[in-house]
């Protein structure tokens, strides 16, 4: 396999993860590219590996986790207006604040938390390839994931009357 054949498989997936990542689309763009650009270097290395895809994801969530040291990340968020000219076909106020609510609660998880219920819940990997992606021990990824839950359920608790 080539690493144009990689890129044309797995870009889209790779994007995905990263926007569950990174909770900001274009972030997640600018996570991918970066990832890519370091695979595309080291393709020989990546490809002798028994799954390129792991790898690369692994290289992508190591990248998310020591993101914040890179000036990359340290640019302002801005979010657009909502245009008003488009009609709306109901009322999704609730859902967007519900929605919105969960992301700032994941964004304030530490960045190796975060990660490890991405890569459980959305990815749907078992504890043994979260370890291998992260490069720590299984009983590291469970309390991960049990420490991010107890705060997120702290979280949902505390906002809910």
């Amino acid at each position: 396999m080539t690493y144009e054949e990689f890129a044309d498989a797995r870009l889209a997936a790779l994007l995905r993860y990263a926007v569950m990542l990174t909770g900001d689309p274009h972030q997640a763009q600018d996570l991918v590219q970066d990832t890519m650009v370091r695979v595309q270097l080291n393709w020989r290395r990546v490809a002798r590996a028994d799954s390129p895809e792991r790898y690369v994801r692994r290289m992508l969530t190591n990248q998310f986790v020591d993101w914040r040291r890179g000036s990359w990340v340290r640019r302002v968020l801005l979010r657009g207006e909502p245009d008003e000219t488009l009609p709306s076909r109901s009322d999704h106020a609730q859902h967007t604040v519900d929605r919105d609510q969960v992301w700032s609660w994941l964004a304030r998880l530490p960045r190796r938390q975060r990660a490890t219920l991405v890569l459980r819940y959305y990815e749907d990997l078992p504890d043994a390839e979260i370890a291998e992606i992260l490069g720590c021990a299984v009983g590291t990824v469970r309390s991960c994931i049990s420490r991010a839950l107890t705060t997120l359920r702290t979280e949902y608790a505390e906002a809910r009357p």
